[in-house]
């Protein structure tokens, strides 16, 4: 089957199925199915805005709402994981995955189901190791610091996700295996994001606990997004003991931007005699209901269990007595129920509501996931706990069952309480790169006036560069220029703007020149030196 994967969508829905439908027509293919890899942006309405770590003058509606009300339908199913700009409080009502519109899955916090026989896994967010250790403790209305943390990955998530034994076909993720750079063409990496040289070159390039999921699943694909270039590598990995060698074909896509490489179409072998709908995978729900009593929605750290003598049990791999379990508490039916509902208002463009509070409600579909399967909804919980403002008696108990063990990877919490983090790439800073970088020649596009946000109305792809990607895809090609099809959405009043824009922009460098002198002229922002480092540095906050 032909599976189109997508790199950063940012909301630009109504654009990514436009390409994929003149790409249908000019290639004579059917798409089956579209992978986005993050940054989705599922914004509802405007309170879901208020939810998205982005500065204040980048919050814009764009065209996921009118998926969620009904007024259009997505013609691909398409599938999605998060990303590090999303509307946290709807992606948090589905922990375990669901429908946020229909024909429209999120695999939630991590996930694996099943289409046409290919077995799909996700995990969401991106990797900090201050808040790995942490549990999914973020509820709305979110801080500063909740903001950003709710989208950071963390180590319950890989753990489940290291249970699993049966293959897996694709894996996707928003940032990338720490050390994939060093698999594919590096140099021409560089040469497009010439600020990656010393992460690069120090290998701290990705994020180390997707290196250890790429290990550990080794799945035929791997699709990531986040540091918006096209870049494909092929990674072979040691055999393991009565198995052949395993080579994982990788591939990053750029966002959603003319002249950009956002979208690759690629042939997916599907498995005969396989069902069409899009299943739930019996092995990973066996996991999560093994796993369940380890998870926490309290934010101090703590450590999965492991074969070091504190454990009475470490390994939670699932017995073929436990998948026929499940099977069996969901009567047989693996297809994923069709039944999406809307839990909020969506956004009425005739009717604007500058003022809408972030909404916090819990989803259907967990609820009834939840209670077919024995599993806690943790958005519920974590609501609970923050209602009761944390029992000190949980914690200690939570501490006990730590056991006191070190992280898996070096870890600094002192400067958790103010995570607001310079060096993670923003939406501000992706801008002004298109704006001002190399890769921006070229475009005839005119900056609109006021540093507003733009969407361009060509989508221009250029070709692949095959020698360099080894994974049979189709070409791709230049794209008539299609209709406008974000909406027109009034900005927030120049009140809230300012009020919001104090909150969330991020402080330019010290190179940058007097910190009180204003200008017109977009700063240049303290560049991603250390993205991904494992030991956060604080000392800036």
């Amino acid at each position: 089957m032909k599976i189109a994967v997508e790199g950063c969508c940012h909301g630009e829905l109504d654009k990514i199925y436009e390409t994929i439908a003149y790409l249908e027509k000019k290639e004579d293919v059917k798409v089956d199915l579209l992978l986005c890899c993050g940054d989705f942006q599922a914004v509802r309405n405007e309170g879901d805005l208020k939810c998205m770590a982005v500065p204040a003058k980048y919050r814009t509606m764009q065209t996921f709402y009118k998926y969620y009300s009904g007024e259009k339908k997505a013609p691909i199913l398409t599938i999605f994981i998060g990303g590090n700009h999303e509307a946290s409080n709807h992606l948090q009502e589905l922990s375990y995955g669901g429908w946020v519109a229909p024909n429209i899955y999120y695999l939630g916090y991590a996930g694996v189901i099943r289409y046409k026989g290919v077995r799909i896994g996700g995990i969401s967010g991106i990797f900090k190791s201050h808040d790995y250790r942490r549990g999914h403790h973020e509820f709305p209305p979110y801080n500063p610091e909740t903001l950003r943390s709710v989208y950071h990955v963390r180590n319950i998530e890989v753990f489940k996700l290291k249970q699993i034994r049966m293959p897996v076909d694709i894996f996707l993720s928003h940032d990338w295996p720490r050390g994939i750079c060093h698999h594919g063409p590096t140099e021409e990496l560089l040469r497009k994001k010439k600020f990656l040289r010393q992460d690069v070159e120090s290998n701290s390039l990705g994020s180390p606990a997707a290196a250890e999921l790429l290990e550990h699943l080794q799945p035929t694909y791997w699709f990531s997004a986040h540091l918006h270039v096209k870049f494909a590598a092929l990674k072979k990995h040691p055999p393991k003991p009565n198995t052949s060698l395993r080579v994982t074909k990788f591939l990053s896509l750029d966002k959603c931007l003319p002249h950009r490489e956002f979208l690759q179409i690629v042939d997916v072998p599907e498995r005969t005699g396989s069902s069409d709908d899009l299943e739930y995978d019996p092995e990973w729900l066996a996991i999560l209901k093994a796993t369940n009593d380890l998870q926490r929605t309290a934010p101090h750290p703590w450590n999965p269990p492991e074969n070091n003598g504190l454990h009475e049990r470490w390994d939670f791999t699932v017995s073929e007595d436990a998948l026929m379990k499940v099977v069996e508490q969901l009567s047989g039916e693996l297809a994923i129920p069709d039944n999406f509902s809307r839990t909020v208002p969506p956004y009425d463009p005739s009717s604007p509501q500058y003022h809408a509070a972030p909404s916090y409600r819990a989803n259907p579909q967990t609820t009834e996931l939840c209670a077919t399967l024995g599993l806690t909804d943790l958005y519920t919980q974590a609501g609970q706990a923050d209602d009761t403002s944390q029992d000190g008696g949980a914690e200690e108990e939570d501490d006990a069952q730590s056991g006191d063990e070190p992280s898996e990877y070096p870890t600094d919490i002192s400067g958790a309480s103010n995570s607001f983090n310079p060096d993670e790439i923003a939406i501000e800073d992706e801008w002004e790169e298109e704006e001002g970088g190399e890769e921006a020649k070229g475009s005839t596009d005119p900056k609109p006036p006021g540093g507003d946000t733009h969407t361009p109305t060509a989508l221009v792809l250029p070709p692949p560069k095959s020698q360099v990607l080894p994974i049979p895809m189709s070409p791709l090609m230049d794209l008539p220029p299609p209709q406008h099809s974000t909406p027109a959405v009034p900005h927030l009043p120049p009140s809230l703007v300012e009020a919001q824009g104090e909150r969330f922009l991020k402080r330019t460098s010290d190179e940058a020149g007097d910190a009180g002198i204003q200008t017109t002229t977009p700063r240049i922002k303290r560049r991603n030196q250390l993205i991904y480092a494992t030991v956060e540095d604080e000392c800036d906050e």
